[in-house]
């Protein structure tokens, strides 16, 4: 029999807190950030640690994972193929992790640090390395390691256990029975509001972006509301569109062409730019990096310095990143069947760091040097019109600045539809039991519910509040993926021992197989005691 995805409690739940907040951020947007940036700070001075140490334990956990002999487990059957070829599935990780981000801060925050930096003076060659090496720090390891555990805990139960792809599932080893009851529900309540919020913060972010593009490039085109309500209303029906044809088709040739544009708007700036040096500061930058990991992961300013840089970057991004591991760790989990924990581990925290390294070194440096070249009109503009300016202020320099600044547009809101495509479907799983197919007419509500979202809070300049509320959820969040982690890790243990038993019976004497036969049946039967008792919909139940 088929399990056939369908409306949970959790969608009216969450839709109800959805237009609750939607109306307090239209018709009360000044009340709305007075009491978010008060909560938000407190938790920023307060509990920043708790931040940085789960962050910091997020990273040990999956290398721990590469190294251990959980690693050899698949995510489905032992024998099991890979659903997506590399290339696939190394665009649908860049598009829905931070593909869009990339694009947006890659001139922007190196610049920033540049002028800004966290130890050193300012405008000088020691600023700019501590600018690339804060920038790759922020968007390294740390961010794709909790998208890491999200992600496995998901893939691992879904997979491999046929269990619904949800956030309360997952953590049946731990919670037990409690997951089926409102404490399960509360959870994914909470990872719905986190994607909401997080997808429709960057629509109206990306439609700002968008905007400031066309009206940087065309004088015609005004930098206005309603330029940028026309914006979200194309990127709606374009990931609406999208999102009717599934997976393997809208999402993944989106992504794929995403990834193919990214590299050569790269290449382009790579070979119109200071290239030799942008090699020996990969090469740097690198380096640093990894050298001065441990320091910066625990770096909480307690001695010297204030905590300006700390709670406005380091601590933001990691709340950020936690935010929106609902999301990309529930659509990376969708995308990787039949990869086994090592290679899931090591494609998710290597290629996307490596990349990123990459792309910082060749940005960074140009967009440092523009800055110098203008005598500081970079960041000036940067400064008075806006962060979404700068990458086309950037570009203007370059040889057909109008084609490529065009290119950039059009990027930009491809990763735009891709992200809000991968999120309605997300969202949607999420709202209809951990179905790997979600009906076409969910996924429309949500994306409706998404763009209105975002033009709502555009109209009542609300996006800053909204942006708030995500981090203020990002902080119980970060316990939910804590126990995920140890969710995955009880359950793999578990398991682990009875491969281990099984394959010793394979190897030694019948004897020996005789002698432990009911020490593996009564692990078998305590493991299935802890793993969920509900089937995830579009999978065939046992008979």
């Amino acid at each position: 029999m088929i399990n056939k995805p369908k409306v949970t409690p959790v969608f009216y739940v969450s839709l109800s807190i959805a237009f609750v907040f939607i109306l307090w951020g239209a018709f009360f947007p000044a009340n709305v950030g007075t009491v978010l940036g008060y909560i938000n700070d407190f938790i920023s001075n307060k509990f920043g640690w708790v931040y940085m140490l789960a962050m910091t334990a997020f990273v040990i956990f999956a290398a721990f994972l590469v190294i251990s002999p959980y690693g050899k487990i698949r995510l489905g059957k032992q024998n099991e193929k890979a659903q997506y070829s590399y290339f696939t599935w190394f665009s649908f990780l860049f598009t829905a992790g931070m593909g869009v981000g990339l694009v947006f801060y890659g001139v922007t925050e190196p610049l920033t640090h540049y002028y800004n930096p966290p130890v050193t003076e300012g405008e000088t060659a020691a600023a700019s390395q501590e600018a690339l090496q804060y920038t790759l720090f922020h968007w390294g390891f740390h961010p794709w390691a909790v998208y890491a555990v999200v992600g496995l805990a998901l893939a691992y139960f879904n997979f491999r256990h046929k269990a619904p792809l949800l956030m309360s599932s997952a953590l049946t080893p731990v919670l037990g029975n409690r997951s089926n009851g409102w404490l399960g529900s509360s959870i994914d309540v909470l990872a719905v509001f986190g994607t909401i919020f997080g997808i429709a913060t960057s629509l109206g972010l990306g439609a700002t972006q968008i905007t400031a593009g066309l009206s940087y490039s065309f004088d015609a085109i005004e930098n206005n509301l309603f330029t940028q309500t026309l914006v979200i209303i194309f990127i709606t029906i374009a990931f609406i569109l999208s999102a009717s044809t599934g997976v393997n088709k809208g999402i993944r040739y989106l992504s794929m062409a995403n990834v193919v544009t990214a590299i050569a708007l790269m290449v382009f700036v790579f070979i119109f730019g200071s290239s030799i040096q942008m090699i020996e500061a990969f090469m740097t930058n690198t380096g640093n990096y990894v050298q001065n990991l441990a320091s910066m992961t625990f770096n909480m300013n307690s001695f010297v310095g204030d905590r300006e840089f700390l709670n406005s970057w380091t601590l933001f991004y990691w709340a950020w990143w936690i935010g929106w591991a609902a999301f990309v760790g529930s659509f990376i989990a969708r995308v990787s069947r039949g990869r086994t924990i090592r290679e899931f581990i090591l494609g998710v925290t290597g290629v996307p760091v490596l990349f990123s390294a990459i792309w910082f070194a060749i940005f960074g440096v140009a967009g440092i040097e523009s800055d110098n070249i203008l005598g500081g009109g970079l960041y000036s503009l940067l400064d008075s019109q806006g962060n979404e300016v700068a990458l086309f202020a950037f570009l203007e320099n370059y040889p057909a600045a109008a084609l490529v600044m065009g290119i950039a547009v059009l990027l930009i809101a491809s990763f735009f539809v891709t992200s809000a495509d991968s999120g309605t479907f997300v969202l949607s799983m999420l709202t209809t039991g951990g179905g790997l197919n979600p009906p076409l007419k969910i996924k429309m509500i949500w994306g409706v519910i998404l763009a209105g979202t975002a033009t709502v809070l555009l109209w009542s300049g609300g996006l800053g509040a909204i942006q708030m509320a995500m981090l203020i959820a990002a902080f119980p969040f970060t316990f939910v993926v804590i126990l995920l982690g140890i969710s995955l890790f009880k359950a793999l243990r578990s398991e682990h021992d009875i491969l281990e038993l099984e394959r010793k019976q394979l190897v030694y004497e019948p004897s020996y197989r005789e002698e432990t036969q009911k020490e593996l049946e009564e692990k078998r039967v305590a493991f299935e005691e802890t793993l969920p008792d509900e089937t995830a919909p579009d999978t065939e139940e046992e008979k």
